[in-house]
């Protein structure tokens, strides 16, 4: 006999690959945050940052060879920092106003400028960042091609990104195509050197190539370096007020929405499944009633549903007795088993046990029942 219910090994089978897939990403995600590490906040370039794309590594360097790193978040904070004899470090100026750049720009001090979101024309006078799509270049490993001492110094280096064009006079280094991503020039006094892109500056890099004498030699030129970078929580900007949100939405926008309702309103009409005339179909098999019964038997036998083989058994014989008796389905059990009785001439109460009682104790008094039902309708049949 094949059990039918849920066995541990079909459990096993069903649910390992979903199992599988959960642990996997679960892996992943504990794998994502111990790689993480205990950074400072794990913001790109940022000194106080361990992580791998963080770069206190650089940071460390620069104070073993003498050089005070001031972590700054903010232009009041650089500008108390800030002397004739520093340097100032940008990578990101997105988290700063108008006037807050304008304030860096007047800072004394030189200045070295990180990425394209540091090259601001107020702190990088004379240069051109080329931001075209075809003005990028792939992040690899180049020479320096160049007479800047510091490159010089630290040869190849984990360089590309955007491409400068600085004013006349200026150096360009590692170039990608012809075009430098590196450059230095002098202007009122102070040197500015600004660079395509950072992730030489980064603790994933830095033990690469000369990427660690590079940075070493851009950042640590002066004895203070105010490293600006980004505050962990930025300040909230001014902005308009008594403005509800559809209102700050720009025009295209409500119309846009419309014309996507009523897009996908046509796709759900045109796409759903309408309901046409009931169609006649030849079943590929067919399955003689003697057959579904002894099937429906056999699952009644192997599941032990002796009360369930029992109603069905009750309920059958009711339905072909009450016509014969001329009794309605809402007959009452009393007016039912008296009808039966007189017909038959059988005791009312063997009738009445047999119609509503209990279920068989065991498969032989379920055969039973079967035989003195089948032997009520034989005897109302033919009375």
């Amino acid at each position: 006999m094949t059990a039918t219910s849920p066995t541990v090994r079909s459990i096993w089978r069903g649910g390992r690959g979903p199992l599988l897939v959960g642990l996997i990403v679960l892996a992943v995600a504990v794998g994502g945050v111990l790689l993480a590490g205990i950074g400072g906040g794990g913001r790109s370039l940022d000194p106080g940052d361990s992580t791998l794309a963080g770069s206190s590594g650089l940071a460390e360097l620069l104070r073993h060879e003498g050089v005070r790193v001031e972590r700054v978040t903010s232009a009041d904070a650089a500008a108390r920092a800030a002397t004739a004899g520093s340097l100032l470090l940008v990578t990101d100026l997105s988290f700063l106003r108008q006037d807050e750049v304008d304030r860096l720009a007047g800072l004394p001090g030189d200045r070295l400028l990180i990425g394209p979101g540091a090259m601001h024309p107020s702190l990088a006078p004379g240069l051109a960042p080329l931001s075209g799509t075809e003005d990028t270049a792939r992040v690899r490993s180049r020479e320096p091609e160049c007479a800047l001492p510091a490159a010089v110094q630290a040869g190849s280096a984990y360089m590309g990104g955007y491409s400068l064009r600085g004013p006349p006079g200026a150096i360009g280094c590692y170039p990608a195509d012809g075009r430098p991503t590196l450059v230095s020039y002098q202007r009122d006094g102070r040197t500015i050197t600004a660079v395509g892109d950072g992730q030489f500056l980064t603790n994933l890099r830095l033990t690469e190539d000369g990427n660690a004498a590079l940075g070493a030699s851009l950042a640590g030129t002066r004895p203070t370096l105010v490293w600006l970078t980004a505050p962990e929580t930025l300040p909230e900007l001014p902005g308009p007020e008594g403005k509800s949100f559809t209102e700050l939405m720009p025009a295209g926008v409500s119309w846009a929405v419309i014309q996507l309702v009523i897009a996908v309103a046509l796709v759900a009409f045109w796409r759903g499944r309408r309901l046409g005339p009931v169609v006649a179909e030849r079943l590929p098999v067919v399955v003689r009633a003697a057959e579904t019964v002894e099937g429906r038997g056999r699952l009644y036998r192997a599941r032990r549903a002796r009360d369930r083989a029992a109603a069905a058994l009750r309920a059958g014989a009711l339905h072909r007795l009450m016509p014969r008796l001329g009794l309605v389905a809402d007959s009452g059990h009393d007016a039912i088993i008296t009808a039966i009785a007189v017909r038959t001439g059988q005791d009312a109460g063997q009738v009445g046990t047999a119609l509503y009682g209990g279920p068989p104790a065991d498969d032989a008094g379920l055969v039973a029942l079967a035989a003195y039902l089948d032997t009520l309708e034989r005897q109302v049949r033919d009375s």
